[in-house]
């Protein structure tokens, strides 16, 4: 059957991959520019109307962290069972219902418990999205790295959608009790419209005759489900690349609980931060396209290791200074940088393990992931409840960036 020209035909066709890519970002926009990184703006607004010490502030990520590990664990067993695109859909509805009802709530307890459930949630469409882009990148093999890209840039969507709706929800309800909530509502909202549309996706890539459902129990499929690896073979492959990974989640994520806060402390106008979030989060999706090169060139830990290096550096700046300039240029840098760091670990599994393993590779890296995390944020909080606030916290986040790029360069390819 041949098909007519039409206007698409002006364009190559890894462009359609382009295209899909970016559809499936909003997954990841969900699962972590929204559902996670939203609270750094909320952070400042719930600690001043609920009298929350800092790490009280930082225990509702180390939380969400904790619900990240548990999704992380429990989602190979899903994936072989039900398939990345149901698990994809579940996560996401599951993970805006309960980021909606944060807005309930004013005690510690359940306000704890929900950033749980919204970790595991979120960690289900995190590794479901990221194995249909790798997927993905096999139908465009010479695009891959950057197709990975655009699906972790979506984060930065998500944080961008984040900074220009948050303050505006806040302003509207200055005057209301727990007024936050309401921007907790606003975001739920929009989450649910966005899964609503992941349902289309997930046809258009069962089009392209990729696996997205679970495999016919006995089937060639359903075998290649079957062929994982264990723990101690990830280890033994992946050592310094998992520790490496594992810094950079303890690091990372004390600069986006508490560099809101910390400008807020700093004296800075509410336009100024919507700003700076804004610039961050267009870094994000800009990294898509930056660092594509390294992700499709390097084999071994090359990556991860420069990326955790030029992590460190945007995370120490405000901890040495409140000049705004620099401050901007600390956000752009630290959004150019940070989802790139998730995709190279993701593109480190796509290069050195056949495809049968790819799920068992993402599963381990998101695990370690969540470790380090669940560490993080309630330590800041406890730095920064001592001399030296939050500038102190964010220099150890630092130092636990700079010591995963040294590890990281230790991580050598696997033999083809």
């Amino acid at each position: 059957m041949v098909e007519s020209s039409g206007p698409r035909s002006t364009l190559p066709p890894w462009w359609h991959g382009v295209l899909l890519a970016l559809w499936l970002s909003l997954a990841a926009a969900v699962a972590l520019g929204i559902t996670r990184f939203a609270y750094g703006l909320l952070l400042p607004p719930m600690r001043a109307d609920l009298g929350w010490t800092f790490a009280l502030a930082g225990a509702m990520n180390t939380f969400n962290a904790i619900g990240y590990l548990i999704g992380a664990l429990s989602a190979p067993w899903l994936l072989r069972r039900y398939g990345a695109g149901p698990l994809l859909l579940a996560g996401a509805l599951l993970a805006s219902v309960f980021m909606a009802s944060s807005g309930f709530f004013s005690a510690s307890a359940p306000l704890l418990a929900q950033r749980l459930a919204a970790g595991v949630f979120s960690a289900w469409v995190f590794v479901a999205g990221g194995l249909l882009a790798a997927r993905l990148g096999t139908v465009w093999p010479a695009h891959s790295g950057w197709l990975l890209g655009l699906y972790y840039g979506g984060v930065g969507w998500g944080i961008v959608l984040s900074a220009l709706a948050v303050p505006p929800a806040l302003a509207w309800a200055a005057n209301v009790a727990h007024g936050w909530a309401w921007a907790w509502w606003l975001l739920a909202l929009v989450c649910l419209l966005t899964t609503a549309s992941l349902w289309g996706l997930l046809r258009a890539l069962r089009g392209l005759g990729l696996e997205v459902d679970a495999a016919a129990p006995g089937s060639g499929a359903g075998a290649v489900h079957g062929h994982t690896l264990g723990w101690g073979a990830m280890v033994q492959k992946f050592g310094w690349a998992l520790a490496a990974y594992t810094l950079f989640g303890l690091g990372y994520i004390g600069y986006m609980t508490f560099v809101i806060a910390l400008l807020h402390e700093q004296g800075h106008a509410s336009g100024a931060i919507t700003l700076f979030y804004t610039l961050l989060g267009l870094g994000v999706v800009a990294s898509a396209r930056l660092w594509a090169g390294w992700l499709d060139r390097f084999r071994g830990g090359q990556a991860l290791a420069r990326l955790n290096a030029l992590l460190g550096l945007a995370t120490l700046v405000p901890a040495l200074t409140a000049a705004w300039p620099a401050l901007l240029a600390s956000g752009l840098l630290f959004g150019a940088v940070f989802l790139s760091v998730v995709a190279s670990t993701t593109a480190l599994v796509r290069h050195n393990l056949p495809a049968a393993q790819w799920a068992s590779g993402i599963s381990a890296f998101t695990i370690v992931f969540a470790a380090g995390q669940i560490v993080g944020p309630t330590a800041v909080g406890w730095i920064a409840d001592g001399p030296g606030g939050l500038e102190r916290g964010l220099f150890y986040s630092a130092l636990a960036l700079w010591l995963g790029s040294a590890l990281a360069w230790r991580q050598r390819a696997l033999a083809r």
